[in-house]
């Protein structure tokens, strides 16, 4: 399968990693700016939600042009909750324009932890195969000291509030590539700003990109990163048209291979950056937690793995 990008997917990623580095430049990822209405309004008028939205309304596009786009977001670590404002788009009235703001949740996790409580206007629980959309429930305690600094989380005290059932077909799937794909552009970022630092730091008079232990880590970045990027857009395809294959296994081999490269690499890029690289000041850190967030939302890899073994 020819997963070479399209002059228009080429486009759409080239504009989007244009708008990235000018709304949420380095500056911005080392402050460790949250997402606000600003941001979400910018994002909207981009067309980032409308996506795949028939036309009129949006552009009409499929989840490969989708996985495209959220590559872009996770090379830049843009902040907040952008797959579940994607997936309400066409269904939750101002979603499409960010004039609302729509968040994800388990319904059966526990604790219930509400992402981004103080900007969602609306959730979407996915309930085992049924999917719910509710108003945003009062948020309760923050936690104090959150995986991510830059997704903070309240406890919901209560039980969730009830809402009208969707038609939710595939959504789950859907999100679940979707985070696939921001974790690629996670595992991608790190790869690169390894390699740079490799080029350039020296040691012993020579760039310790030149030491064969560091190659290896390098090289063995790419490698991960590619992987999963194969898995990622095979199973955007197959969403696509489900004539292809599996879309459900496809799915789940995209989701395992993705979080492991954005963990792994996430990681990795720590240790190629040696002293520096476990300094606050470095966002390597920042790409690592939220790939370790992102790891447990959509499926875990246990889980992801689980269904792939049944699968064969």
């Amino acid at each position: 399968m020819d997963f070479t990008l399209s002059e228009d997917q080429l486009a759409l990623r080239d504009g989007l990693r244009e708008f990235c580095s000018r709304r949420y430049d380095e500056d911005a990822l080392r402050a460790q700016v949250l997402a606000d209405t600003s941001l979400w309004t910018d994002l909207a008028e981009l067309g980032l939600f409308a996506l795949r939205t028939p036309e009129p309304d949006g552009s009409g596009l499929r989840v490969a042009e989708a996985a495209v786009a959220f590559e872009e977001l996770g090379r830049a670590l843009i902040p907040g909750p952008l797959v579940g404002s994607h997936l309400a788009a066409g269904f939750v009235d101002g979603a499409s324009e960010g004039h609302r703001v729509v968040g994800v949740v388990d319904a059966a996790s526990d604790p219930l932890l509400i992402e981004h409580a103080t900007l969602i206007t609306d959730l979407l629980v996915f309930d085992g195969d049924q999917v719910r959309r509710v108003a945003a429930p009062e948020a309760g305690q923050p936690a104090p000291l959150p995986v991510d600094p830059m997704t903070p989380v309240h406890l919901l005290e209560g039980p969730l509030p009830t809402g009208d059932v969707i038609d939710a077909t595939d959504l789950h799937l859907v999100g679940a590539v979707l985070t696939a794909a921001y974790q690629l552009g996670i595992a991608e970022a790190v790869t690169e700003r390894s390699v740079t630092y490799a080029k350039e730091r020296e040691q012993f008079g020579k760039p310790i990109g030149t030491f064969q232990a560091v190659k290896h880590m390098c090289a063995d970045m790419l490698v991960r990163a590619e992987l999963a990027k194969a898995a990622v857009y095979a199973a955007a395809v197959t969403l696509d048209d489900p004539q292809v294959g599996d879309a459900a296994r496809a799915v789940a081999g995209a989701k395992l291979l993705a979080d492991e490269a954005a963990m792994l690499n996430a990681k990795t890029a720590i240790q190629v950056h040696g002293g520096m690289g476990f300094t606050w000041e470095v966002p390597l850190h920042l790409y690592f937690k939220r790939a370790w967030l992102l790891s447990t939302t959509f499926g875990t890899a246990d889980e992801h793995a689980l269904a792939l073994a049944d699968a064969v």
